[in-house]
């Protein structure tokens, strides 16, 4: 397996990830468009684009008819959006990559806004807003914990927006959105399997050569957070359990302390085998679900811990995964459960690689948020380098009262439960 990157005149930026024994291969289109790139007005509007784009094209008009043609090509295939990009795929049987190629190029490239669709998708994505926040609290609690870490700046909103602004946002802003942000400087084109290189790069030079070329537009850079003290957001709701997000506001992906930091999550949470799995599920039987990751971003990020538990117990647990913190702080990690970690982390990341849709997304990924472009080894070679002393100098840098938030769901009026216990 072998990667390259071409630049074309415009700027936009093509990826080759070869597998030349891959039975399929993908096409992963990504943009520099998301919810930090939004104004309070609009927020949402990159996740309402992504809907918008496959409702019809120039050369597609009827709506239905992309996903019947991809369908039709035994395809697998969606899209997405986050806070920093937004990205489109597919993935078919090798022989048939340019026929899907040539399907989601149409659609980034040529989409029409018919009004009618707009005003269906507003209740489709008000229906998702209610399917992923409001009757889902295991869901919902992150997004609590995001306004706490952020408060009220574009990475502490919801990608989806909320449904008043959806109401609000208006077609003219929905194409102007897309005229700024989808040019060929902020886009990336990734072809991950078996393909022929040469036609690969002509299809590429055929579809996006006429792209627009204009100044790129910048991200809204993050504020720097006052907190002074630990901070618990607690929101009532008559669930069968207490959802709880506590996050640590950590550093940015650029950070060299990152490796060491997603090593710590995954002693911490990562799996069955984790600290938080064994003592909270297995020992407490307090909880389903419970887990550690690292979410870091271009200017920010944090460390979260969520769990599912008994409304019993949420003292218990919340006092646990706080012990299990102060533990990472004041001891070394043994040696042992060190190379688990690593061993689990690496075996994780080689495993997810198997696939052309992952290896796109792989690749992919660095490049539309750094531009450059670590390869698997590479980042094995970071992990395996980590000692237990760098976790324990993480930890101690960044778990401190002045970091610390909490957001839960469950039947509580008030914070006052967890307030006298929620510190390191």
């Amino acid at each position: 397996m072998d990667y390259k990157k071409i630049t074309f005149k415009n700027g936009l930026r093509l990826i080759l990830i070869r597998k030349p024994g891959s039975l399929a291969s993908s096409v992963l289109v990504l943009v520099e468009a998301g919810s930090e790139y939004e104004t309070k007005k609009i927020n949402g509007v990159s996740h309402f684009l992504e809907h918008m784009m496959f409702k019809g094209t120039t050369n597609r008009p009827r709506v239905g008819q992309i996903a019947e043609e991809l369908t039709g090509l035994g395809a697998q295939f969606n899209a997405f959006t986050s806070q920093e990009y937004t990205g489109y795929w597919a993935k078919a049987e090798s022989h048939k990559l340019p026929k899907i190629f040539d399907i989601v190029s149409d659609l980034y490239l040529n989409p029409v806004f018919n009004d009618g669709e707009i005003e269906k998708e507003r209740g489709v994505i008000a229906e998702e807003i209610h399917l992923r926040r409001d009757d889902n609290p295991m869901a919902e609690a992150p997004y609590l914990l995001l306004k706490l870490l952020y408060g009220d700046q574009p990475a502490g909103w919801d990608v989806a927006g909320t449904k008043e602004i959806l109401k609000r946002i208006k077609k003219r802003e929905i194409v102007d959105y897309r005229t700024k942000h989808y040019v060929a400087p902020k886009t990336v084109v990734v072809i991950a399997g078996k393909f022929n290189e040469k036609k690969i790069k002509a299809q590429t030079k055929s579809y996006f050569g006429g792209l627009y070329r204009s100044p790129s537009i910048r991200k809204f850079k993050t504020k720097e957070s006052n907190q002074k003290k630990p901070a618990i957001d607690v929101k009532f709701k008559a669930s069968g359990q207490s959802h709880m997000a506590l996050g640590i506001r950590a550093f940015d992906m650029f950070d060299s302390r990152r490796y060491a930091l997603l090593v710590l999550a995954d002693i911490l949470g990562g799996g069955m085998s984790s600290r938080l799995f064994k003592k909270i599920r297995e020992e407490m039987g307090a909880a389903y679900y419970v887990g550690a990751d690292a979410d870091l971003n271009l200017d920010h990020g944090y460390l979260a811990v969520s769990a599912g538990v008994d409304h019993e117990k949420s003292e218990k647990v919340l006092g646990a995964i706080l012990g299990e913190l102060r533990r990472l702080r004041d001891e070394n990690v043994p040696e042992a459960e060190l190379r688990r970690a690593k061993d689990h982390l690496i075996g994780n990341l080689i495993i997810g690689l198997e696939t052309s849709d992952e290896l796109a997304g792989f690749y992919g990924e660095q490049e539309i948020l750094t531009r450059k472009m670590l390869p698997p080894e590479k980042l094995i070679d970071r992990i395996q380098g980590i000692k237990a002393g760098d976790i324990r100098k993480v930890a101690r840098t960044v778990f401190k009262n002045d970091r610390l938030n909490l957001a839960i769901i469950g039947p509580y009026k008030n914070k006052g439960k967890f307030n006298k216990i929620f510190k390191l």
